[in-house]
């Protein structure tokens, strides 16, 4: 018997996926047992509910996959290091503090079913290959290209490939500071959406307003060749202060503004959470939706340029602008289109655990999902 338990913890959306000799047991999000939105603790509860479904316990445990790898880009993360040695202190202690928290998974693990630390061997499975994972290995699509995007992990904010088969091949990575993501949810939190998750609201809020930003939207990321983007960093301070992201001591995450000074300058003060929305703010949305959908796009028409196929996979947090995704056919040239039920960081936990199985103990895949019920009840 094999028994591999993914994790994603201590960062939002914190989960916990099981699969029993490559059967998945189940894939719970730790807020749908604790009632926290968004948990960005370890998901203790959801260990111990799983491995209640399976009639197993810590002891049993061959793999544990974890949805982080400190190592991985680390040549990245030392060139960015030395060119900016005036701010990486605050960097380094933010990334140091959440090593050393996933050192203690396996005692973690074992507390959560009270029981002595188990015998799993512990991977440590990089952010966006998780992604990866989480959305072509379930796809059932012998070939397809592959889009994972979101604000940051393990220092990637955008990664293309090409699956076939139980594998994936890396076409291209774009690299902290550049994102999508921290362009969106700066721009969120400028107009009074500064809570984690509330990215989907401004999303919503856009229809209602007019391209009048546009042309500053466009000014904050630019088109670059062979399908990526950059962004103009004066607008930011994510890449100088560091993405100061934490968690309430009841695991609410929290994220500090992203957005430099540049923005109350050209645009006047911030909106406050809760106060009236003015047509400045609408406006703002709908622009930043606009341009998001610009750059979506410029990224994949490169992506089926250089693959030459018609099936997609899409994960991270970016991934879910249904938005988005519902003009992806007119658009581009895709025509079959899969994203995993749990784009999010909560299925990283899910990728995590099926990388461990078909790419690190190569078993063959198994069916496609095309449904979210994961749980018990």
């Amino acid at each position: 018997m094999s028994v591999i338990l993914g994790l994603n913890a201590f960062h939002a959306d914190a989960a916990a996926v099981l699969l029993k000799d490559g059967e998945l047991v189940g894939a719970i999000a730790e807020e749908r047992l604790n009632r926290v939105k968004h948990f960005a603790g370890f998901p203790s509860m959801a260990v111990k509910r799983l491995l209640d479904m399976a009639g197993l316990g810590a002891g049993d445990i061959d793999h544990i996959a974890v949805g982080r790898d400190g190592r991985a880009n680390l040549l990245d993360k030392l060139s960015f290091s030395l060119r900016n040695l005036s701010r990486i202190s605050r960097l380094a202690r933010q990334r140091l503090e959440n090593r050393a928290a996933l050192r203690d998974i396996p005692e973690l693990v074992a507390e959560a079913c009270g029981q002595a630390p188990n015998r799993a061997r512990v991977h440590h499975v990089e952010h966006h290959l998780c992604h990866a994972a989480s959305t072509y290995l379930p796809s059932g699509f012998e070939r397809a290209a592959i889009l994972t995007i979101d604000g940051f992990g393990d220092f990637v904010s955008t990664l293309t490939a090409v699956g076939e088969g139980h594998r994936f091949r890396v076409l291209d990575r774009i690299l902290f500071p550049h994102s999508l993501g921290i362009f969106y949810s700066a721009v969120c939190q400028f107009i009074g959406y500064d809570k984690y998750g509330d990215e989907g609201k401004v999303m919503g809020l856009a229809p209602y307003g007019k391209p009048t930003h546009l042309g500053l939207m466009r000014e904050l990321v630019q088109l670059e060749d062979d399908g990526r983007f950059s962004l103009d960093l004066d607008w930011f301070i994510h890449h100088s202060e560091g993405v100061d992201y934490g968690a309430t001591e009841d695991g609410h995450p929290t994220l500090a503004p992203l957005y430099s000074e540049r923005f109350a300058a050209r645009l006047g003060p911030p909106r406050k959470r809760g106060a009236e929305l003015t047509q400045r703010d609408i406006d703002l949305a709908f622009s930043l939706q606009a341009r998001f959908e610009e750059v979506y796009f410029h990224v994949l028409r490169h992506l089926h340029k250089v693959t030459g196929l018609d099936a997609l996979c899409v994960a991270g947090g970016v991934a879910l602008n249904s938005v988005a995704n519902g003009k992806l056919f007119h658009q581009t040239g895709f025509r079959r289109f899969y994203a995993h039920p749990a784009a999010g960081d909560d299925g990283t936990a899910y990728g995590a655990a099926y990388f461990v199985h078909h790419l690190t103990l190569g078993a063959p895949r198994g069916e496609a999902v095309h449904h979210a019920f994961f749980g018990d009840a």
